[in-house]
């Protein structure tokens, strides 16, 4: 079984044309994952902006029923 996870693949390079030296992949790679993890760091989502407007329409739900009441308000 081999061992695939996300950031191993994430590093893989395939180069198209050209012959690229080892220390141009290795600023590509630096280059590439820097401006990578500066958008994962900048990717954050605001969760304190207070309820949504879906929340905030929503139909309350009705208070339980009363079983001591007979039916009518009247016992006979």
């Amino acid at each position: 079984m081999t061992d695939t996870t996300p950031d191993r693949d994430a590093l893989t390079i395939e180069v198209a044309r050209g012959a690229p030296t080892e220390e141009e992949l290795a600023a590509l790679m630096a280059v590439v994952s820097e401006a990578y993890q500066r958008e994962a760091a900048a990717a954050v989502v605001d969760d304190a902006a207070g309820p949504s407007a879906w929340t905030r329409t929503q139909r309350r739900l009705r208070a339980p029923l009363r079983r001591d009441i007979p039916f009518g308000r009247f016992a006979g």
